[in-house]
């Protein structure tokens, strides 16, 4: 069983999201805007926020990153009453878990449900013991910095792979050094590649870092 909120205006959805959420098991919270979603959030702890977009008070991409900021770390799935493709990827790149329209939540949000509630379960599972953080050049105690060096915590004692994207300048390179170092491979080499910079007949032998085999140019075999 698990704590579900939510944060809609339209009494119609929150009525059909109710029953549905109920009847397969979950306990369901619901506010009608994004104010008393984020004071719901902020004092009670929810696996999983199904926030709509469109809210009276503002946009719910907007205010995402404060329902991410809060203790429990809900994973959120976001809802709209249009189809848009460029407002799906803002939201992933948000922070949000999925994406699912209102005119096919019946058929989808199901599936989304599971698999966030699954996540949540391994990432809880796997969460480790928490240690002190090399984090020499990571400066700052905010909700959101602290949310990132848990994903950092738990990145560094696993073998998943990991992409971290963000403008110039914003610590994507800080971030990395610092998965490396907490990790039990920090004592390997930590190898940066420019792709912008690598010209296109070493991209192979650079990227595939192998010593043998028919390749162009003779490469050194890292590890790292």
């Amino acid at each position: 069983m698990s704590e579900i909120l939510v944060i809609d205006d339209d009494p119609g959805i929150i009525s059909l999201l109710e029953a549905f959420l109920e009847h397969i098991g979950h306990n369901v919270k619901t506010a009608p805007s994004l104010k008393e979603g984020l004071s719901l959030a902020t004092n009670q702890a929810f696996d999983i926020i199904l926030l709509d977009v469109f809210m009276p008070d503002g946009s719910g991409l907007d205010h995402l990153p404060q329902f991410k900021a809060v203790t429990s770390v809900p994973e959120i799935i976001i809802m709209t009453d249009r189809e848009d493709q460029d407002g799906a990827e803002q939201a992933i790149k948000s922070g949000a878990w999925g994406y699912v329209a209102k005119t096919s939540l019946t058929k989808d949000l199901n599936l989304h449900l599971t698999r966030a509630l699954e996540y949540r379960a391994e990432k809880n599972r796997n969460l480790p013991t928490p240690v002190a953080l090399k984090r020499d050049e990571i400066i700052g105690n905010s909700p959101a910095i602290n949310h990132c060096l848990d994903q950092l915590a738990m990145a560094a004692s696993s073998d998943i792979n990991v992409l971290i994207t963000g403008g110039t300048g914003t610590g994507k390179e800080v971030f990395t050094r610092a998965i490396h170092k907490n990790s039990p491979r920090s004592a390997n080499n930590f190898i940066v590649v420019d792709c912008a910079s690598l010209p296109e007949n070493l991209i192979e032998s650079t990227l595939l870092v192998t010593s043998k085999g028919p390749l162009p140019v003779p490469t050194t075999p890292w590890m790292a």
